[in-house]
């Protein structure tokens, strides 16, 4: 299931149980079968039932689940100490590498990987006030390759969190809904769901980057979110923007011909 498929059958429920059942599902698709969604900074209060705060929602082995709530780790887990300290996800394997971990930061990653928990991504989701939230996907396989996945990883957790913001908090959505992107905006951020960069953008549009750069700053203003992905979703999310999916067939053609 691709983003936009995942827009369209998120945007078809008010459950949260339902939603977060469809991101273990794409998450699975990617090898990544192993979800945690948590709200880190602030008492988020809808969650799965038997899931104490911060975690909202998980699903991992029964044991692990029941080991970890148990035991706290959430409160000594370093992807959630480090998931308000930095911008953008950040991989499991890499925070030995990043910064010195305490003994029960380092049983906490050793005993998820004994669990069958592997090559974990974590991405810190920003919200109004200060509020700091996180979906963790982990693979149970040993030969995953998180870095390849971490962009779609990435994407889908942001949709979901801002779906679940929805679903929690109904009546933001009038406001959000009054919401009008410019023709140029809503161009520029179909372009950004095709992966494409500023530069590329501006090949395709026959435009300057720093005008691509303009509309999509000002599209960022108008969702209300912090970078590109997370206005692109949101603007799927409210029905504001529509990708038919495969972009322009001659784009790849124009940008390859503007580099050489």
């Amino acid at each position: 299931m691709d983003l936009f498929s995942f827009v369209e059958c998120a945007n078809r429920t008010q459950s949260l149980e339902t939603l977060f059942d469809l991101l273990v599902s794409c998450a699975s698709e990617e090898g990544f079968s192993e979800v945690a969604y948590g709200a880190v900074t602030f008492t988020e209060p809808l969650r799965l039932p038997g899931y104490p705060p911060p975690m909202v929602a998980m699903k991992s082995p029964p044991e692990w689940c029941r080991r970890y709530l148990e035991r706290k780790y959430y409160a000594i887990d370093p992807a959630v100490r480090r998931t308000p300290t930095v911008s953008g996800p950040f991989l499991w394997d890499e925070l030995g590498q990043q910064c010195q971990l305490e003994p029960g930061e380092q049983r906490v990653l050793d005993e998820a990987k004994e669990a069958g928990l592997k090559h974990g991504i974590s991405v810190p989701l920003f919200g109004p006030s200060g509020r700091v939230s996180v979906v963790a996907f982990a693979s149970q396989f040993d030969d995953a390759n998180p870095q390849y996945h971490v962009s779609r990883l990435s994407a889908l957790a942001w949709h979901f969190h801002i779906a679940f913001a929805e679903i929690a908090r109904p009546s933001a959505i009038d406001r959000d809904r009054k919401l009008i992107l410019s023709e140029r905006e809503k161009d520029c951020l179909r372009w950004v769901g095709e992966g494409k960069s500023s530069w590329e953008i501006g090949i395709i549009l026959k435009i300057s980057e720093n005008t691509v750069n303009f509309h999509l700053k000002n599209a960022i203003r108008k969702t209300g979110t912090t970078n590109r992905t997370q206005s692109l979703v949101k603007a799927l999310r409210l029905g504001l923007l529509e990708v038919s999916g495969g972009g322009a067939p001659n784009a790849q053609a124009q940008v390859a011909e503007r580099a050489a």
